[in-house]
């Protein structure tokens, strides 16, 4: 039984944390409230209008809150839009760095203690998100939950690091897929043996900025649009993740062995500059961290979606389960696939040793077929998945812009808290940032050629410490 200043704080009894987790979190919870700020005082009389009205939008206005967002969502609708934005092909890009870092053991049990940490911060996050369903959400939480002394500050750094990690996403796939529709074009006009075209990096950061722009005037349209492209997402991936899954071991003439794929740990200090096996297994595990995150998108969703504080903790949760699975699945298909595991980083291999999972599926279907049409294809469909992704990243990233100007907590928010008067989104927010972030861009290639020399210097210092 919950305490009255829990009930009145959290609104409803726990109904997704009945695991042992539950008690633990009861207890921490009870203990924040107490410091808590008081929440708005509403009083809600028993009315014709209170029956009717949507529970989260309920639940809003006692948050102090109106509606203004069209709350027309189905659980399915944030459930696709959050399964787009987690994505279990994701996490393609960093396979090979991670691969190098650690070898192929730290890659696959990293992805499994991340996800077993992950289910605790989605069960909390679940339960937090039934009883505050704003889209504010993170940062919101944090004021009330930080308590009074603490709750300002925290919210304060929650919000912008959420924002900033928001608009980091939308460039993260945008240069995933520009990376992958770079090797795809590569392949198909003959491979890097063959004299194919490799897309230099004036036309990288072309496709990189268009790629945002579309994603951009497609969220300028109702959520009804990004939703329904979002369900086509999610049998894209379910699909395409069976095909490639269940496909590429099949089709592979010879695999790995289960004693190379889960015991085998090997660094390559000589390649990345890393010494330290510790450091190096951290470095490889980012890989799975940044598989697993985005799960807080259907809570950025809630005031667009119907009975939120209960259908946005059923897609954290379920979205988080289906993805650790299906993304741990993919990373072990692609790693029994490895044919030369030395040959993956030659920069004279087919793809230019630029993307170590392009080159596993190109040498697989090569051996079989004698040809890549096959890899291309199913990089065609990982294209679609970061296509679909960046679209949703987007979705969230302009309602976190959208709450936080709402709340005082960005520059300039009168301009950003406009809402477009027929589709209720928030384009301002959206136009605003993405023209950020597009600009940018610009200096992204010349920062990435600094961060590439950091191991060099600092191999360079260690090195002149030593003579001392």
């Amino acid at each position: 039984m919950l305490h009255d200043d829990m009930k009145l704080t959290f609104g409803y009894k726990p109904i997704f944390l009945k695991l042992l987790v539950y008690p633990v979190f009861s207890h921490i919870g009870q203990s924040l409230v107490t410091n808590a700020t008081v929440l708005r005082e509403v009083h809600v009389g028993v009315n014709p209008r209170a029956m009717e009205i949507d529970s989260g939008e309920k639940r809003l206005n006692e948050l102090g809150y109106k509606q203004e967002l069209k709350r027309e969502m189905s659980l399915f609708k944030t459930f696709a839009i959050t399964f787009s934005t987690m994505a279990f092909f994701v996490g393609t890009p960093l396979y090979g760095p991670s691969l190098l870092y650690a070898g192929p053991a730290s890659l696959i049990w990293g992805y499994v203690v991340v996800t077993f940490f992950t289910w605790f911060v989605g069960f909390a996050m679940a339960e937090i998100c039934s009883s505050f369903p704003t889209t504010g959400s993170l940062y919101f939480w944090t004021a009330h939950l930080a308590g009074p002394r603490w709750g300002p500050f925290a919210s304060w750094c929650c919000a912008w690091l959420e924002t900033i990690g928001l608009i980091s996403g939308i460039g993260a796939q945008a240069y995933s897929a520009a990376q992958t529709l770079q090797i795809i074009i590569l392949l198909s006009t003959g491979t890097n043996k063959g004299g194919g075209y490799f897309a230099p990096k004036s036309v990288f950061l072309c496709i990189y900025i268009i790629l945002i722009i579309i994603w951009a005037v497609l969220n300028s349209f109702a959520l009804q649009v990004i939703a329904f492209l979002n369900v086509i997402s999610v049998w894209w991936q379910v699909i395409g993740g069976f095909v490639v899954i269940i496909g590429l071991p099949l089709i592979s003439t010879s695999t790995q062995s289960a004693s190379y794929v889960f015991t085998h740990f090997e660094t390559s200090p000589e390649a990345t500059g890393i010494h330290s096996k510790p450091y190096a297994i951290i470095l490889s595990v980012l890989l799975s961290q940044y598989c697993l995150y985005g799960y807080d998108t259907a809570a950025h969703l809630t005031e667009e979606t119907k009975g939120a504080d209960r259908t946005g903790p059923m897609a954290i949760l379920s979205c988080i389960g289906i993805i650790s699975t299906f993304g741990w699945a993919y990373i072990l298909a692609l790693t029994f696939c490895i044919q030369d595991p030395a040959y993956l980083f030659d920069t004279n291999n087919e793809t230019a040793g630029a993307f170590v999972p392009a080159q596993i599926i190109y040498d697989v279907f090569n051996q079989r077929y004698h040809s890549g049409t096959g890899a291309i294809i199913i990089l065609c469909i990982i294209w679609g998945t970061f296509f679909f992704c960046g679209l949703s990243v987007i979705t969230g990233a302009a309602r976190v812009v959208y709450a936080l100007s709402r709340d005082g907590g960005i520059p300039f928010s009168p301009i950003w808290t406009k809402l477009h008067p027929k589709y209720k989104n928030p384009t301002n927010a959206l136009d605003g940032w993405v023209a950020m972030l597009s600009r940018f861009s610009q200096g992204w290639s010349w920062m990435r050629s600094i961060l590439h020399q950091v191991p060099s210097i600092w191999e360079m210092v260690q090195g002149t410490s030593k003579e001392y």
